[in-house]
């Protein structure tokens, strides 16, 4: 991903190549998480600017939904199209957390 920055522009591939990156960075998180040091899991994971993308392509969705809804716009397609964006991108996320969630609990379950 080459930054935050425009993501409201994204297609489908653009949205499908985001949630294959966020992936491939929860599985090199599990790799990491697997005996190696928290200083090379928090290099490895800019887990902050894909949250603020989420965040951004799901206000952008609310907003084109709220522009249909009082008839500013009447491109359904396009308001679907931001929804489904916005809900794959969280959906995405979501999983890496729950990955992320799973590694920190067997972590602190290991005998000291």
């Amino acid at each position: 991903m080459s930054g935050p920055a425009g993501l409201s522009g994204l297609g489908i591939s653009g949205v499908l190549a985001l949630r294959a990156e966020l992936l491939a960075k929860s599985a090199t998180l599990g790799k990491l998480t697997k005996g190696a040091s928290a200083a090379q899991a928090a290099k490895a994971a800019p887990f902050v600017e894909v949250l603020q993308a989420v965040n951004r392509l799901q206000q952008t969705s609310e907003a084109k939904t709220t522009a249909f809804e009082r008839g500013e716009t009447h491109d359904l397609a396009e308001v679907m199209l931001a929804r489904q964006k916005a809900s794959l991108a969280f959906e995405a996320v979501l999983q890496a957390r729950n990955r992320l969630l799973g590694a920190y609990r067997d972590i602190m379950n290991m005998p000291v």
